[in-house]
């Protein structure tokens, strides 16, 4: 169903003389060259915010612009807005953007995506992007968890390997007290095992994993419980050290 962001996004893309079509979307600059979705991203996206309109109202149309073409480019150009002279764009449009659609039950890849690889790995944003979408509310997620909250930090926490340690083991340990978010909490800890840019500090992260309650057989449990006995911090700076655990636990 069509939201009403997603129909002033549509407006605004026929204002540029673009439209949708079955298979596609045209432009009345090349009419006989159907483009993607993605080919519509990098092509318009950035335009939203040269608009003569408050910035509120672009960061929304940019997200309404996300919404209906479903493409991670579109999240590169509200960071890039944010980070630009004219920056950065007004927090609460921003984040409430973000929390909006990770709480939604449509997929969110992209902005999963975009948290995970643009502001969780940046050290400069990381930290007020982590709060932000999660770690300002994990009291409320856990005390009084609805759908729509769990969906949202179940996404925030798979994805929350670059995020700094110290930033995020409050929330972590605050989500061991809600099973629902367990396996999403295991997968945000081999996460920050994992990622090239994952971070953890292995006694407080054996803490955590062992109070997890998780199905067995959960995939990776016994190597990531290993790695961390053993005191490793990242995969890439011990690259031995998973392929010994899975020899090991096998």
């Amino acid at each position: 169903m069509e939201t009403q962001a997603m129909a002033r996004a549509r407006r605004w893309l026929a204002d540029q003389g673009v439209s949708q079509v079955r298979d596609g979307w045209l432009s009345t600059e090349v009419p006989d060259v159907l483009l993607t979705a993605g080919q519509v991203a990098h092509s318009w996206a950035g335009d939203v915010f040269a608009e003569d309109v408050q910035a509120t109202d672009q960061v929304r149309l940019a997200f309404g612009l996300l919404d209906l073409l479903d493409e991670y480019w579109v999240t590169c150009e509200i960071r890039f807005a944010n980070k630009s002279a004219e920056g950065p764009l007004p927090a609460d449009v921003l984040w409430d953007g973000y929390r909006q659609r990770l709480e939604a039950a449509r997929d969110a890849e992209a902005l999963t995506y975009s948290l995970w690889v643009d502001w969780f790995e940046d050290r400069d944003t990381a930290a007020t992007a982590f709060a932000e979408v999660l770690g300002n509310d994990i009291d409320q997620v856990v005390a009084e968890p609805s759908e729509a909250l769990l969906r949202r930090a179940r996404r925030v926490l798979e994805c929350s390997g670059p995020v700094p340690w110290p930033v995020k083991e409050p929330t972590y340990r605050t989500s061991v007290r809600l099973p629902a978010l367990h396996p999403a909490l295991f997968k945000g800890l081999r996460a920050s095992y994992h990622d090239v840019y994952g971070d953890l500090e292995p006694a407080a992260a054996l803490a955590l994993l062992d109070q997890l309650d998780l199905p067995a057989g959960t995939q990776h449990l016994a190597e990531l419980r290993r790695v961390l006995v053993e005191g490793h911090k990242n995969h890439y700076r011990s690259p031995r050290a998973w392929d010994d655990a899975i020899r090991s636990c096998s």
